[in-house]
């Protein structure tokens, strides 16, 4: 089921809406966290149908989920300018995520600066040229030019283009929270033995109103800045096929090796 008909399938009940996730969704034990904070934003969108674009997004990844998602809604403030909307997402083990959406119209400002690094790299692949993940891990949903990781790079930065196999009838701006954390956290780029990881929160600012790109590719870059004592922070960067950058992030990472 991709992403487009997992939204779709949305039931609404009385405490919030119910939806299942396909094990083509997980990664490991929970779902991907791109999927559930692309769950998590569809029902802020439901609750405040008329909130602004989003402008930023707070999210725990706080235990697994699996299976039948419960999501529930609380409108936390609704301004002139901006809405503030938290969601709870439960699965049968419990509470698996809570985040904050921060949604804000535009408003007149004698600010405008740009400090987002452009990256040098290859344009998107061609057509046919691409891979996808094994049918069991969320990487089936995407396309992507080449192995996402290699153990032994001893690198902090990993990079690569993404897209949804299937995309029409997305929001975009789900799309890309569904897709901006589709790397593997870049400690991995650290290992020399493979070993699990697990990401524990996501900071995200949409740096626009309307995310585009061409042929729904969007690059993607993670860097770790910081790793020790089985805890690494990353910054992350997405690009769209033109480099103009579209969302700048931060997460911290567990890690079990």
């Amino acid at each position: 089921m991709n992403l487009a008909q997992t939204l779709a399938s949305f039931v609404h009940v009385d405490n919030g809406w119910t939806v299942s996730v396909a094990p083509c969704w997980m990664q490991g034990r929970t779902c991907y966290g791109g999927l559930s904070s692309a769950l998590a934003h569809h029902a802020a969108r439901l609750t405040v149908s008329d909130a602004p674009p989003l402008r930023s997004a707070q999210v725990a990844f706080v235990g697994p989920l699996a299976g039948e998602l419960m999501i529930s809604t609380d409108l936390l403030r609704r301004g002139r300018n901006t809405a503030f909307v938290e969601v709870k997402i439960r699965s049968a083990e419990g509470l698996g995520f809570i985040g904050t959406f921060i949604f804000m119209s535009k408003r007149e400002s004698r600010i405008e600066f740009e400090g987002v690094h452009r990256p040098d790299v290859a344009p998107p692949p061609a057509e046919g040229t691409t891979r996808s993940g094994p049918p069991e891990f969320f990487t089936s949903q995407m396309e992507y030019p080449e192995k996402r990781l290699e153990l032994g790079m001893n690198t902090p930065r990993l990079a690569n283009w993404h897209r949804f196999a299937e995309r029409d009838g997305l929001d975009p701006m789900t799309e890309l929270l569904a897709i901006g954390d589709g790397l593997p956290p870049s400690a991995m780029g650290l290992m020399d033995v493979a070993g699990p990881v697990s990401s524990m929160n996501w900071q995200v600012n949409l740096l626009t109103d309307a995310p585009e790109t061409e042929n729904g590719w969007w690059l993607l870059e993670s860097v770790t800045h910081h790793a020790h004592h089985g805890a690494a922070s990353q910054y992350m960067t997405v690009w769209n096929s033109r480099l103009e950058p579209v969302m700048t992030a931060m997460q911290s990472v567990a890690l079990f090796v």
